[in-house]
């Protein structure tokens, strides 16, 4: 089974360490084998996504392609399949689903077009640079099915993140805000209706650094796991 990890690969990024040692903890607690991809978001080939049973969009935004980026988080959308989006994968989910599912062709990224009309992707108030915060899930969410429970401490290093200010704009649609922190800032969306589709503010995968398996990339590897059969 293929894992295709999209984004721009650097191995000064901690993120991007981590992700294979948090692959390799939750293949073990699961008893199957994954193999791993780096697509780098310059180098994407919409024809080749076929081949990934799962698809994890990962951080270090702005992406040197971003709308090869926001295709392919498209491509999964639609094609259900499983897909996870940590930090600039977070932002992006919620930027395609804005243009693409809600028509809002003006949404942005503020980090590469500072003065959007929209700026659906803004800069925090507060960086969450190396720290860790509390978020706490809606009730029958997905999230809430993962973790088994409605709060968890998580770590981030982002400096951007959904604008709250935008989030009616979701109100009825298939994407689901689901976690928020103690400010009301969103923090985790899905969409309950595919097999697996779930981005985060924050970087489970740095749970690895610590030697411990994540809630979320078992359930992400186990969807995968089942698509292919």
């Amino acid at each position: 089974m293929k894992i295709g990890l999209i984004g721009d690969y650097s191995e000064n990024i901690t993120a991007h360490r981590a992700i294979p040692v948090a692959i390799g903890l939750a293949s073990k607690s699961l008893s199957r084998t994954f193999e791993i991809y780096w697509v780098n978001s310059d180098q994407i080939s919409i024809r080749d996504l076929k081949r990934y049973s799962g698809i994890w969009c990962v951080p270090a935004s702005p992406y040197i392609n971003m709308e090869n980026v926001l295709e392919v988080i498209n491509f999964a959308r639609i094609e259900d399949i499983p897909f996870l989006g940590t930090c600039g994968g977070y932002q992006h989910a919620a930027l395609e689903f804005a243009r693409n599912a809600l028509g809002f062709s003006n949404a942005e990224n503020a980090e590469v077009k500072p003065d959007a009309e929209m700026p659906l992707i803004s800069a925090l108030a507060c960086k969450m640079v190396e720290v860790s915060d509390q978020i706490y899930f809606q009730a029958n969410s997905n999230i809430e099915s993962i973790y088994g429970e409605n709060t968890t401490n998580e770590e981030y290093r982002c400096g951007f993140g959904v604008n709250r200010d935008y989030l009616q704009i979701f109100d009825g649609s298939e994407m689901k805000f689901t976690g928020f922190d103690s400010e009301g800032d969103p923090r985790v969306l899905e969409i309950p209706k595919n097999r697996f589709f779930l981005g985060t503010a924050f970087q489970p995968e740095r749970s690895a650094l610590n030697g411990q398996p994540h809630p979320i990339i078992q359930s992400f590897l186990e969807a995968a796991g089942n698509a292919c059969k």
